[in-house]
């Protein structure tokens, strides 16, 4: 089992609590490993509140599979009873809570975006937990037991929710459970590391104080820097259309990337990558391909991002991506399975229904599996990829 941890430090805003005595984190961590006589086991929980994640998402997976690689076991909590609730981390208002088939559906999509991430071949490297497994079964009395470990007033140190309370915003009760509950699944898998993002550390102190309640030796936060999108202003989001989607056409992910502005490229290269900072190209144009190459290859292999790259060089908009005008189509509310014979991705519209159906339909990553839902209006099409089978991709355009 590989004990150094000389990676551990790339790409990490914080690693809390910092040891009292004289020995650095690492340290710590190498002595944890030896009393436990075991791999660490290192958490990470993902709610699937979405269908698609993007390269900002792709962080904190990548750090786990680093410490997959140094022999430890990744735990990653598919939160399908959190996402119900909503992590009001950062947000302004309540979530709109989701119903069970939603977060299934999410799930599913989720797992298929992190497996050329994760190894999940390698016996004992990976967990894969469902924290419905445990949170579905807790009674009213250990209920109680979490709510009674904390206090209003700390609650209401949470950054959102100081702000919610300040604009006397509501605050629903269920939201206050959330943190209790995220940090639960802490006590459940039994968890050495939790990883996170920077706007995380609250959520994952509670899971050290809930451990500390329960007996057990309280976890390492390990926090990871928000990735700025790709205008170069705001965090990555798919509503601010400045995101890179793990599961998009890599024509797209190239051309996206090699437009990264000049003073990202050194954080896109740390975060994103594993190549030596010291060795990169100096020309920022030539850093900006290099990027996209290798972030392309990562996802779709060295032949997808050479071909990415050649479709780049010929000047097309979206890399390899043919576009389709919605202006051919005649009449909305439309079914998806005639837009895919208006496109030609398929022979006919029963043809296109029949791929559906198969299950070999996307939709900006999403896999589409009701062959009879309509679309009101073509605004709700605008800019989405469709995508036939592995290689046939058309980019919806007014």
């Amino acid at each position: 089992m590989t004990q150094i941890f000389d990676w551990l430090h790339r790409g990490v805003a914080e690693i809390f609590p910092q040891p009292q005595d004289a020995d650095s984190v690492t340290e710590s961590l190498e002595k944890r490993l030896v009393n436990a006589n075991r791999p660490l086991r290192v958490k990470l929980g993902i709610d699937p509140t979405g269908a698609d994640i993007h390269l900002g998402h792709s962080i904190p997976v990548r750090k786990l599979r680093a410490f997959q690689d140094a022999g430890h076991t990744a735990v990653l909590i598919i939160g399908d009873f959190t996402a119900r609730i909503g992590d009001p981390t950062g947000k302004s208002e309540v979530r709109r809570q989701l119903t069970e088939v939603e977060v299934a559906q999410n799930a599913q999509t989720y797992l298929q975006q992190v497996r050329p991430i994760l190894d999940f071949d390698t016996p004992g490297r990976l967990e894969v937990r469902y924290n419905s497994e445990w949170l579905s079964r807790l009674d009213l009395g250990k209920t109680l037991e979490l709510l009674a470990t904390m206090t209003v007033g700390q609650m209401l140190a949470k950054e959102g929710f100081a702000e919610r309370y300040k604009k006397e915003s509501p605050i629903f009760l269920h939201e206050f459970l959330y943190p209790l509950m995220q940090g639960y699944d802490s006590v459940a898998v039994e968890a050495d590391v939790e990883l996170g993002g920077t706007d995380q550390k609250f959520n994952i102190a509670v899971g050290r104080d809930l451990q500390r309640h329960f007996g057990q030796n309280p976890q390492f936060g390990l926090l990871l820097p928000i990735l700025i999108g790709t205008d170069g202003v705001q965090k990555m989001s798919k509503s601010l259309n400045n995101y890179v989607g793990l599961s998009e056409h890599p024509g797209q992910k190239y051309q996206k990337l090699q437009g990264v502005p000049d003073n990202l490229l050194a954080q896109y290269f740390e975060l994103l990558t594993d190549l030596p900072l010291d060795s990169l190209p100096e020309n920022p144009r030539d850093r900006q391909q290099y990027l996209a190459w290798e972030v392309v290859k990562q996802y779709h292999g060295t032949e997808a991002a050479n071909e990415a790259k050649e479709a780049a060089k010929s000047g097309g908009k979206e890399g390899a991506v043919p576009e389709f005008s919605l202006a051919a189509v005649s009449q909305f509310p439309v079914k998806l399975a005639f837009i895919l014979g208006a496109t030609g991705l398929c022979k006919s519209t029963s043809e296109g229904k029949r791929k559906i159906q198969e299950g070999g339909v996307r939709l900006d990553g999403t896999k589409i599996s009701d062959a009879e839902t309509f679309y009101e209006k073509s605004s709700d099409l605008y800019g989405k990829v469709l995508q036939v089978g592995k290689n046939k991709f058309v980019k919806l355009v007014e």
